[in-house]
């Protein structure tokens, strides 16, 4: 039998409510975003400043990382147990007392313990929004409330790169972490729009589940930290986080497929075709889409020598392309296969990144800005329609646990393929003794890029057919369940 299906009808929420609750969650998911692409770029600046080694200035990023993916699996039951609003204007709050304490910081100690404290926080802002936004759209709205997300995912890193040079070269680092003060009070101040959803006393944490995954996580994210170093992933402090990491995550998959209870995660979602189809793509975005965004800054920051603010310039090109695709393209692409457009992303972003590919130390600017362009239209047809894919399979009640497995596969999955082709750059430069040799190591990382993007190019045909149908294959439901996957515009005003 098949159905659609729907929210509970005291979830859902009219349009404008949801205009206006998709403007108050991108406040708070914005200003974590931003902060770590600001942050990250500013590394360099941190060690000289506080006159410590790089290794350990690093710490500034690798605790973030580290508090921020640990909390992302108790998302879902903290979202269920004390109300997703309240959780979420914790977390905001929790992000806003660790940036103000980050901006008052005297030592490297204490910026390093305060940037944990900030990763509490925004650890859990990103998958109680989802889990927020997909409750009140329900499934034939999510397509068009998930660009609140999408595009500011999107264009975070580009405009964190342009922020964060022009704080390190006019103002004091200081303000890199004050900068989030206004937006957090902002959402602070608003939070009152997001719609209450009581919790339930009675849930209980998975407390086995917990003990494998959290720490399964965190290792994994360490581990994975690591391997951009020197000795890629044969550092064993990359390779053994990596491989405990890998144990204890087998080890909750095996504990949450037998549980009888409410595991921390629903591992079950994964074999939904819809669902898994979506975070293996993501995934694999690692290895060629995600991969760009650490290979262009450093392409012409150790290649053309450019300054973190000209770089930061020079990435605009992306951010304007994926602009486009949200504003100009998507009700064209809504209206077409959802194969066709998620394969045309990626291979528009495979285009985009020939000009690299084939570039020379000087010159080819206009190639090089046009690629980037292209690649961020690619960005924005590749990955919106993956994550509506994602979130528009769960229904009302599995929107938190699902929410919190997806962006577990975001923060940990993408960074992997990332530090891989880190790895392989690395190995080019480890030889490279003229700048010649240097170029040829960049073209050969470019080139590995674009050939991983094949897998991800591939498997988008193997999305659903009719691209409005998304097949929920849960074993524990009665009948199936199709639902929309582009189709915001054509479906959401009989919604409204």
């Amino acid at each position: 039998m098949t159905t659609t299906q729907q929210a509970p009808a005291d979830a859902r929420v009219p349009q404008r409510r949801l205009n206006l609750i998709g403007v108050v969650l991108v406040l708070g998911i914005f200003t974590t975003l931003l902060d770590t692409t600001i942050v990250n770029i500013a590394i360099d600046h941190l060690h000289t400043t506080f006159d410590a080694s790089v290794a350990r200035t690093q710490w500034v990023a690798t605790a973030y990382l580290l508090l921020y993916v640990a909390v992302i699996p108790v998302s879902g039951w903290a979202s269920e147990r004390f109300g997703a609003r309240n959780v979420w204007a914790f977390s905001v709050a929790v992000f806003l007392f660790g940036s103000v304490l980050c901006g008052l910081a005297t030592s490297l100690p204490m910026l390093i313990a305060f940037r944990a404290l900030q990763g509490i926080g925004g650890g859990m802002v990103i998958p109680l929004s989802f889990s927020i936004l997909t409750r009140a759209a329900g499934p034939e709205r999510i397509g068009k409330a998930m660009v609140a997300i999408a595009l500011p995912a999107q264009l975070a890193p580009v405009l964190g790169s342009v922020l964060g040079g022009l704080i390190l070269q006019y103002w004091s680092w200081h303000w890199m972490f004050l900068i989030n003060v206004p937006v957090c009070v902002a959402a602070l101040a608003l939070v009152r729009f997001l719609p209450t959803i009581p919790g339930r006393p009675g849930d209980r944490l998975d407390v086995l589940g917990f003990v494998l995954l959290t720490p399964g996580v965190i290792a994994l994210a360490y581990g994975i930290s690591e391997a951009t170093g020197s000795n890629g992933f044969a550092a064993v402090s990359a390779w053994l986080p990596l491989l405990i990491g890998a144990v204890l995550i087998a080890a909750f998959i095996r504990h949450a497929l037998a549980s009888r209870g409410k595991p921390l995660i629903d591992v079950r979602l994964f074999a939904r075709r819809s669902f898994g189809l979506s975070s293996v793509i993501t995934f694999m975005a690692g290895f060629s889409t995600y991969a760009l965004t650490l290979l262009l800054p450093l392409f012409y920051q150790q290649l053309r020598g450019e300054s973190v603010l000209a770089t930061g310039l020079l990435l605009i090109p992306q951010g304007v392309g994926t602009t486009i695709f949200f504003l100009l393209a998507r009700p064209v692409a809504a209206r077409l296969d959802g194969r066709v457009v998620v394969a045309g992303g990626v291979a528009l972003t495979m285009v985009g990144t020939l000009p690299f590919a084939f570039a020379d130390l000087h010159g080819g600017e206009v190639l090089l800005l046009a690629g980037q362009l292209l690649q961020g239209i690619g960005f924005g047809a590749a990955m919106f329609p993956v994550m509506t894919l994602a979130f528009g399979s769960l229904s009302h009640d599995e929107a938190p646990t699902g929410s919190a497995a997806f962006s577990v596969v975001q923060r940990v999955g993408a960074p992997f393929g990332v530090a891989v082709i880190a790895v392989i750059l690395q190995n080019h430069l480890n030889t490279a003794h003229t700048p010649g040799q240097a170029l040829s190591g960049f073209a050969g990382t470019f080139w590995w890029t674009f050939g991983l993007s094949v897998i991800p190019l591939a498997l988008a045909f193997l999305i659903p057919k009719k691209r409005h149908e998304i097949r929920a294959e849960d074993p524990e439901d009665a009948e199936d369940a199709e639902v929309t996957l582009l189709d915001a515009e054509k479906l959401g005003p009989a919604a409204e």
